[in-house]
């Protein structure tokens, strides 16, 4: 083998580790102590954890929707509203669940993100998101049945339940496959995101 050719080889070796670099654990992403139940069997579930409040989740909002359009076929996405600690957060995460049983949540989804952080309107008690909910075609008298029912209720519940499970000490944060969690830069955490789906499908395999 010539010189040159050693050279060429090593080159595309060391540029291809560089394009190929893998997350690392406990500071690319962080490994949970007790993985957390899969909803969708067969699937390895994605969630990000947000808040309409939130205004890096707003930023994040459009990337992660472009993201969204390139997921494989054994992903399943799913997007779990909090609080942490803000009661302003606690009623969108109660908006955000009665909008999803009324079946307005997709259509206002980007318009609350806009009324909130663009046009700064205060949709942070039941009164004003009653209120700006029907003047975007809502049943007011089912939004506001959903918002204080027992199913609602329990998804709150769960919420509650999942910042502890999943150790939320900031958002947006992505879960994948219940074992791994992902914060900080926006770009990065999907490309990490991206990664770990790759190694839950990897995991899964070997299980097999």
């Amino acid at each position: 083998m010539s010189a040159r050719l050693v050279i060429i080889m090593v080159a595309l070796l060391v540029f291809a580790g560089s394009v190929q670099a893998s997350a690392i654990a406990d500071h690319d992403y962080a490994v949970l102590a007790v993985p957390q139940r899969q909803e969708v069997k067969g699937k390895i579930e994605v969630i990000e954890f947000f808040s309409w409040g939130c205004p890096h989740c707003y930023e994040f909002y459009p990337l992660l929707n472009r993201w969204l359009a390139t997921l494989p076929k054994d992903v399943a996405f799913k997007r779990v509203p909090v609080g942490l600690g803000h009661p302003e957060w606690d009623i969108l995460v109660r908006a955000y669940y009665a909008l999803q049983s009324t079946g307005d949540l997709a259509r206002l989804d980007s318009p609350i993100y806009e009324a909130i952080h663009r046009e700064h309107v205060s949709l942070f008690d039941e009164r004003s998101i009653t209120a700006w909910v029907a003047k975007h075609g809502v049943n007011v008298a089912k939004f506001t049945e959903a918002f204080r029912s027992f199913g609602v209720n329990t998804s709150v519940g769960q919420s509650e339940d999942a910042v502890v499970a999943y150790r939320l000490d900031g958002i947006p944060m992505m879960a994948v496959g219940g074992r791994y969690t992902v914060t900080g830069g926006h770009a990065t955490m999907l490309a990490t995101s991206d990664e770990l789906i790759v190694k839950v499908r990897a995991e899964e395999k070997k299980r097999k």
